[in-house]
Formats: structure tokens, sequence, C-alpha cells
């Protein structure tokens, strides 16, 4: 009970620092939040993802061991037991896969530009940094969508069902990346006031991509290895933005 405990408060620790990097981004608050003070608009940005990660934090940390889903690297570490090959064999996963992922997504990004650059343009107005980029997009996004939300649906379906095969670890991943495409639509909606079926088009294709490959690697190479791929997605992206 105590590792458990001490496991969720280590991840919820790790997407807080997540939440946290949502303050180096220009986030646009509604017209009627304007006249509030820098303080409490920080507050309003940090406290429904706060809200939302400690939801997810719990329900994975009590059920993802129940079916079969991992955080091998945290919880040998906290046995005191060597992390170091469970954690190289995600580095050889979550790498190679996390830039593939974050190349396709580029070349994905490149050929929607073409169709509709105007559009491509205002979304380049809100600035995304690095720090949110790998602290909350690839820690804090997989604490949500992977080890919260992931793991309930495949719980929720092993009951429903009464068994655990490969089919239901697939549709929670289908969905759980729906989710985390959809959750992506936001940022198009402040940008563009009316933005066309094409681009959510791509947001939902750019963003697919990425969710199919960190949730296969938590169901297969634990949780830690889809942080390092979502991380190295941006690290693509960040590479192929400059090239």
């Amino acid at each position: 009970m105590k590792s458990r405990l001490k496991l969720g408060l280590i991840l919820f620790a790790l997407g807080f620092l997540g939440v946290l990097s949502l303050l180096t981004a220009t986030i646009p608050l509604p017209d009627e939040f304007a006249e509030l003070s820098p303080a409490i608009s920080n507050i309003l940005i940090l406290l429904n993802p706060t809200l939302m990660l400690l939801i997810s934090v719990v329900i994975g940390t009590i059920l993802y061991d129940k079916v079969n889903l991992t955080v091998p690297v945290i919880s040998s570490l906290l046995k005191k037991e060597n992390a170091t090959p469970i954690f190289v064999q995600q580095l050889k996963y979550g790498i190679p896969l996390g830039l593939l992922a974050g190349t396709v997504i580029v070349v994905v990004a490149w050929v929607f530009n073409m169709i509709i650059p105007h559009e491509f343009e205002a979304l380049g107005s809100l600035e995304v940094t690095l720090l949110v980029r790998f602290g909350y997009g690839g820690i804090t996004e997989e604490l949500l969508l992977r080890f919260g939300v992931m793991t309930l649906l495949v719980w929720i379906m092993s009951k429903l069902i009464k068994k655990l095969n490969n089919p239901i670890y697939w549709i929670a991943i289908v969905i759980s990346t729906l989710l985390f495409a959809l959750g992506h639509f936001p940022v198009a909606f402040a940008a563009i006031s009316a933005p066309s079926l094409t681009l959510l088009t791509y947001i939902l294709i750019g963003n697919s991509v990425g969710g199919l490959v960190y949730g296969w690697l938590y169901w297969k190479k634990g949780l830690e290895a889809a942080i390092i791929a979502h991380i190295f997605t941006h690290v693509a992206i960040v590479l192929g933005t400059i090239a």
C-alpha cells in the first residue's frame, strides 16, 4: 500500500511539473477574465489540468496492475531494485518509435500546410514552448490519457466481458487516442473562430499517429516508454520545424 501511494505521489509530482510548464505558454482566457490579476489568471490556467491529473493518477495507481499494465522503472526504484535494464529496453523502443511518430506528423503537417496555409499560419500564432512540449505534452498528457483513461477503459471492458485479451487493449488504445486527438480541437478554436474541416482532420490524424504508438508502448513496455516516445516525438517535430 505504501509503495502504491509513493508511486502515485511521484507520478503526480512529475505530471504537475508538466502542468506548471503551461505558465511559459501563451494561453488565451475568455474575455470576461481579461481584467483579472496575473496571479488569478495563472491559477485558472492551472486548475483544470491539475484536477484532471489528480483524478487520472488516482485511477491509474489503483487499477494499472489489475489489468497487467506497468510502470516498471519507477516501481523497481521504489523496491530498490536495479531498474537500468528495464530503462535501457524502454529507451530502445521509445526513442526510435517516438522519432518515427514525430517524423510522420511533420510529413502530415507539410502536406496539410500546402492545402490550408492560412490556417496553419494562424495556428502558429499560439506560442508552444519547449517546456510545454516536453513537460505537459511528454509527461502530463501520458498520465492523463494512458495511465488514467486507457487504464480505466481496459479495466471496465475486462469487467464487462469477464476476460482480459488483446482486443480489449487495442480498443482502449484507439479510444484514448481519439480522445487525445479531440483534446487538441480547443487549440484550433482558440486560434481560429471557425476552423475548417480540413484543419480538424489534420489535427485528428496528426495526433492519432502518436497516440497509437504511446498506447502500444504503455501496454507492452510500460508507462515510462510511452513518456519517452512522446518526448522524442516532440524532438522530431521541433527538428522538423527548424529544418
